[in-house]
């Protein structure tokens, strides 16, 4: 069988061998290597830099019109369209208050949503990481909601709290009044928060399982022979080494959180009035969704938004470089 397929396999790499030795002469050995990256490089470019480069170009440009070439420069004024107000903490008081409104509800939510979300994560792991019964079964039940797609997450809950809903149906069989979740700004607000952490927070566990299974037995072991208790334990020896995994995980929801759409907007729609709209459901709005369509304001409001995510990346960076450090 060798004698057969060996003389087919090198006739074939010769010929491949071909291009690529003409390549090699022509470009040198040290710049071959752009040529196998080329692909790469060029899918990047097309898929990433250009629409970057696209999104500067609308945030200077004004009208209506979709194609650059029929939109006058305007400079940074779209940028000082979101930025005007009288005062910030006043969404009513801006010239487009529905993007800071957004703003601050995603504020909020972000606030509320990582907090609740690092905490029960870490619980979560913390449990899981202990000699239960059927641990492999309990951390598949945790890890299957990341699995499934946001809009699914959505229609889900939709159907347990909407009007005659599951969660209702039984409120009405136990005699108790049905609850309007989704029509109260709050309860809708609130229920955003939770389906949120539900969805998201098997991914975290994962990671901060994997942490705590990284800290050495004989540390805990020590602490033990030391009758140390399980509180002193966990705020000197845990917390302390699972320090690293926890900033990455804060760092990731915080990112994840400021980034929050697909969910929420299949599951309330922004609603009701602007009570869930957040800041990226703001830009599809402003954009895409308003009339009139304002594509170089929604292209501002995403380079903002941008801004406001490298800065946590580089936190991300300068925190886990400062952890290296000690």
């Amino acid at each position: 069988m060798d004698r057969i397929v060996a003389p087919i396999i090198r006739a074939v790499m010769g010929i491949v061998d071909v291009p690529f030795a003409l390549a090699q002469r022509v470009l040198g050995q040290r710049r071959i290597a752009w040529l196998f990256l080329a692909p790469n490089l060029f899918f990047f470019g097309v898929f990433a830099f250009l629409p970057i480069g696209l999104n500067f170009a609308y945030a200077l440009t004004g009208g209506d019109q979709m194609f650059l070439a029929g939109r006058p420069y305007v400079g940074v004024d779209n940028f000082s369209v979101l930025l005007s107000c009288r005062s910030y903490f006043d969404p009513n008081s801006c010239e487009y208050d529905l993007f800071w409104r957004s703003v601050w509800n995603t504020l909020v939510f972000v606030m509320l949503q990582v907090g609740f979300m690092v905490a029960i994560s870490l619980l979560t792991a913390i449990i899981l990481n202990r000699d239960l019964v059927a641990r492999g079964f309990f951390r598949a039940v945790f890890f299957f909601p990341v699995l499934l797609s946001p809009v699914v997450v959505a229609l889900i809950w939709k159907w347990i709290l909407q009007r005659h809903g599951v969660l209702n149906a039984v409120f009405v069989a136990l005699g108790i009044a049905p609850v309007d979740w989704l029509l109260s700004a709050n309860l809708a607000f609130g229920w955003s928060i939770f389906i949120s952490v539900w969805a998201h927070m098997g991914f975290y566990t994962l990671i901060l399982l994997a942490g705590l299974q990284a800290i050495p037995r004989d540390v805990y072991e020590a602490a033990q022979l030391d009758r140390a208790s399980r509180f002193r334990i966990f705020r000197r020896i845990t917390l302390p080494l699972l320090a690293p995994t926890l900033l990455v995980v804060l760092v990731l929801s915080l990112i994840k959180g400021v980034q929050t759409f697909d969910e929420i907007f299949a599951f309330t729609g922004g609603g009701p009035g602007s009570a869930t709209t957040f800041i990226v459901q703001s830009i599809y709005h402003i954009g895409f969704a308003g009339t009139p369509r304002n594509h170089g304001l929604a292209a501002a409001a995403s380079l903002i938004l941008a801004l406001v995510l490298v800065v946590l990346t580089t936190l991300q960076f300068w925190a886990n470089k400062g952890h290296r450090h000690e």
